[in-house]
């Protein structure tokens, strides 16, 4: 386990350091820092720790600026003398707070906390994976509007959704337009179904159901045909070409 320690105080650094060495001899110190400039810039210039120990006064301010200034995406444990910031510490990724002076019986408590939640995690990653994509997969239906009524339209009937205006709509196999209430074409996205739609260009998510045909044109971009006609032609960009291929060859 790599740790990064933010304390500004070097009898209180020691004595974490001295903390950690009793508790476990898989930890390693990655680094550390007296400020939350020098915190920020060990951050921004190191691969991130497995966890943070971090003194919520640094020399120059509050530890909770850090978060402010760049992204942290790890595991925090705040050690402090005070505890009237113990609230927004939790808002922190913060897994405890342990008030100095800190000693090694706590802070193996505290290291127990981060091993248990990084386990079940891990145990359940491939569940949570499983529950996300058949949550997608399971959705059969949106809400859409027409005129003044709302109405729960069948996904597999909708060739297309479109964007035009900052408004999403969705065509049927009849051809019928809907206004989606849903607030734009990425939301709509993260809904489908990944396998049977495929977001063509910033304008246009097709329903591989209702491709009749694609071919290529200049510079590699891909013409995609719906079995419905329409004003504009639907362009697969060069960059996104070897996806769509890819997505349509196993539909």
């Amino acid at each position: 386990m790599k740790v990064f320690i933010a304390e500004d105080e070097l009898p209180a650094l020691e004595n974490l350091k001295m903390c950690l060495n009793s508790v476990g001899n898989n930890i390693e110190i990655a680094g550390t820092a007296g400020s939350v400039m020098q915190s920020l810039q060990w951050l921004n210039t190191h691969p991130l720790p497995d966890l943070i120990l971090m003194d919520i006064h640094l020399s120059d301010g509050l530890s909770f600026h850090i978060f402010k200034e760049g992204q942290v995406n790890c595991p925090i444990i705040f050690t402090t003398a005070y505890d009237k910031y113990m609230i927004e510490a939790f808002e922190y990724n913060c897994i405890d707070y342990l008030l100095k002076p800190v000693d090694a019986g706590r802070l193996s408590v505290a290291l127990n906390k981060y091993k248990n939640l990084q386990q079940h995690f891990i145990n359940n990653y491939t569940s949570i994976i499983d529950y996300l994509q058949n949550s997608k997969k399971n959705k059969s239906r949106i809400i859409v509007k027409k005129g003044t009524e709302f109405l729960s339209l069948k996904l597999d009937d909708i060739l297309y959704f479109f964007t035009e205006h900052k408004l999403v709509f969705a065509v049927d196999k009849d051809n019928r337009k809907f206004l989606c209430e849903t607030g734009s074409l990425a939301d709509v996205e993260a809904m489908l179904d990944e396998t049977k739609f495929f977001r063509a260009n910033r304008k246009y998510i097709v329903n591989a159901d209702y491709i009749t045909k694609f071919k290529s044109i200049d510079k590699s971009k891909i013409n995609v045909e719906l079995a419905l006609p329409l004003n504009e032609e639907i362009i697969v960009s060069q960059e996104n070409a070897a996806s769509f291929k890819k997505w349509i060859s196993e539909v």
